[in-house]
């Protein structure tokens, strides 16, 4: 039996405005407060691009290796349902921002490309609230942007699917793209799973509503299992839509895809095209900074532990605070111990941020005092307070 599973990864961008209006992209506030007539779908409103979605999306194309379309134009995607209030989704159907790109991941010693079919833009919908037998709608998740990106069908596993999604979920957190806040909903799963007794495509089934990385190797050893139970039986398999249930670590069907979808996809006619020229992509991409795995190549050279290196990439800001001090000529193994250490005890103590401190004052001077042994790490604890905190 052969397993073959694709991602759906939807990730909220990380904008101050929604993809077309104006309203705040926020999320934790009074429900349906964050919004205007243009998320409420009202007759006779027009959109207005907002460049920022356009800028996160290459940045996003650049750094999963992906193709860049120079010409782009959005489309409508009809369909009605109560968490669509214009009775249509806006997006890019024909023209992705990006298209045949990878993900390099490393499962059992062994690296693997997870490649990309597609990354492309699109505003949210509604959120919608099942209260018993009933259904309440929190307009302020309408319209907020998106990137979904489409893997195609080359993962495994569910552990190669843990993989890409960790490595997916860093790279775009440290890309500024989005917060990557799966507790919140701003990086949201889906996963299409087939099974076959050949090295065909099995008939997949699409498995949402999945809230957690973790989850998601759950949800596809799930699904593996019961497909190769039914097809031992002699069961033809059925392409349908489940979703995962936590309590019962199993998926439940939701429906049975009969038909397929007629979306009546066109041009978006209020949004005009867009031509995105060389000297553009280059301006987005020179804004790029280091990313995680580049950080791992500079503290590793920097003769940093592997534990602390996983530990500074964990946390950006000290990463971050780090690397204004790459090139100085320091002790990087003292400079490591010491911001993860009593520095990050102190600050979660006070609950405060590194950038709070009058650190940069003494840093270099503290960790030559140290590695020269002018002072202790016992002397360093005394001090702390005075360092961070005094002129």
């Amino acid at each position: 039996m052969k397993p073959t599973i694709g991602i759906e990864v939807h990730c909220e961008l990380k904008t101050n405005s929604k993809a077309f209006s104006q309203s705040k992209n926020t999320y934790g506030e009074i429900p349906n407060t964050m919004i205007n007539v243009l998320d409420l779908g009202y007759p006779g409103t027009l959109p207005v691009l907002n460049k920022k979605i356009i800028d996160l999306g290459i940045k996003a194309a650049i750094v999963l290796n992906c193709d860049i379309t120079r010409t782009i134009y959005f489309d409508r995607k009809n369909y009605f349902y109560p968490d669509n209030p214009k009775n249509y989704q806006v997006t890019q159907n024909s023209t992705p921002i990006g298209r045949n790109g990878y993900v390099l991941i490393e499962y059992d010693g062994i690296k693997k490309k997870i490649e990309i079919e597609e990354i492309h833009i699109e505003e949210d919908t509604c959120k919608s609230i099942h209260i018993n037998n009933k259904t309440l709608l929190n307009y302020n998740r309408a319209g907020v942007p998106l990137i979904e990106i489409v893997t195609k069908p080359c993962i495994s596993n569910g552990d190669e699917a843990v993989k890409y999604l960790e490595e997916l979920k860093e790279t775009l957190f440290y890309l500024g793209v989005s917060d990557c806040k799966i507790e919140e909903g701003s990086m949201r799963a889906d996963v299409n799973v087939s099974v076959s007794k050949d090295n065909k495509l099995g008939t997949k089934c699409e498995v949402k509503n999945i809230g957690s990385i973790s989850n998601v190797k759950t949800a596809i050893d799930y699904e593996i299992n019961r497909q190769i139970d039914l097809l031992e039986k002699g069961v033809k398999i059925e392409e349908e839509t489940r979703r995962f249930d936590a309590k019962t670590s199993s998926t439940i069907l939701m429906r049975k895809k009969e038909v397929g979808n007629d979306y009546r996809y066109f041009p978006e006619p209020d949004i005009p095209y867009l031509y995105l020229e060389d000297s553009y992509i280059n301006e987005v991409k020179e804004s790029i900074k280091l990313l995680p795995n580049e950080r791992r190549n500079i503290y590793k050279s920097k003769n940093i532990s592997d534990i602390n290196i996983e530990k500074l990439i964990a946390n950006k800001s000290l990463s971050d605070y780090l690397n204004k001090y790459i090139d100085f000529d320091i002790d990087f193994k003292i400079a490591s111990n010491i911001l993860l250490g009593d520095i990050t005890s102190y600050l979660n103590k006070n609950n405060m941020s590194i950038y709070d401190t009058n650190l940069d004052k003494n840093f270099v001077n503290i960790v030559n005092m140290l590695s020269k042994n002018v002072i202790s790490s016992k002397i360093f604890k005394d001090i702390l307070e005075e360092v961070l905190t005094s002129n």
